[in-house]
């Protein structure tokens, strides 16, 4: 499933994020990735889940200026000591499929905001996570390439079945997911599915603004 959590700055979408993704512990609550609950990890325990079950997709990229398109891509698997030879099929894979084929050995600089953010999609799915968190995956492009970028996000994972959470203050970009959370104040207002809202809420969240 594809979940949008939407809402305008300062609605808390970016602490939910973070709440969610392990990187911020709630102050009342749990948070449960496949069975286990986060906060029953110590740092070294919720960064080893992370980097085994969790991808991500930021805003500015976050590409290493003098690393090519796959050694980027590749970056994660080494993290996790998968031998190079390994690790760049893999990532050679991921960029394929992507569309960037052509692109491998282009460097940050020498490729569009669109194929930057396809090369960080790549290096967020080259770990084969069972959770992608986006957090505004397409602030950073323009209109047409925003629409682009997020259909490449959204048919690689539904093919793949795996789950998509994304923060975003576009609603059009909102309207990809399969469910859209609206936040408010730190509040969760309502939960839309397929364009039919489904539930009003109240509920604070946890922790942070």
């Amino acid at each position: 499933q594809s979940v949008a959590i939407t809402g305008a700055s300062g609605s808390g979408k970016s602490t939910l994020l973070a709440l969610l993704a392990g990187m911020d512990r709630p102050s009342t609550g749990q948070v449960w990735i496949d069975g286990v609950d986060l906060d029953s990890l110590d740092e070294n325990g919720r960064a080893d889940l992370r980097a085994q079950k969790i991808g991500f997709v930021f805003q500015n990229f976050q590409l290493i200026d003098h690393y090519t398109a796959l050694e980027n891509v590749a970056l994660p698997l080494s993290f996790a000591g998968v031998p190079e030879s390994v690790r760049l099929k893999r990532a050679k894979r991921m960029l394929d499929l992507v569309g960037l084929k052509t692109h491998m050995k282009h460097k940050p600089s020498e490729l569009s905001g669109g194929q930057q953010q396809r090369v960080g999609i790549a290096r967020a799915l080259v770990t084969d996570p069972q959770i992608v968190f986006a957090d505004e995956p397409t602030g950073n492009l323009d209109s047409s390439t925003s629409d682009e970028v997020i259909r490449v996000i959204i048919d690689i994972l539904r093919e793949q079945k795996k789950t998509l959470v994304m923060v975003t203050h576009d609603q059009s970009i909102a309207e990809y997911g399969d469910k859209i959370i609206h936040l408010l104040d730190g509040r969760i207002t309502d939960v839309v599915i397929n364009e039919t809202k489904i539930t009003k809420q109240n509920e604070p969240m946890s922790s942070g603004n």
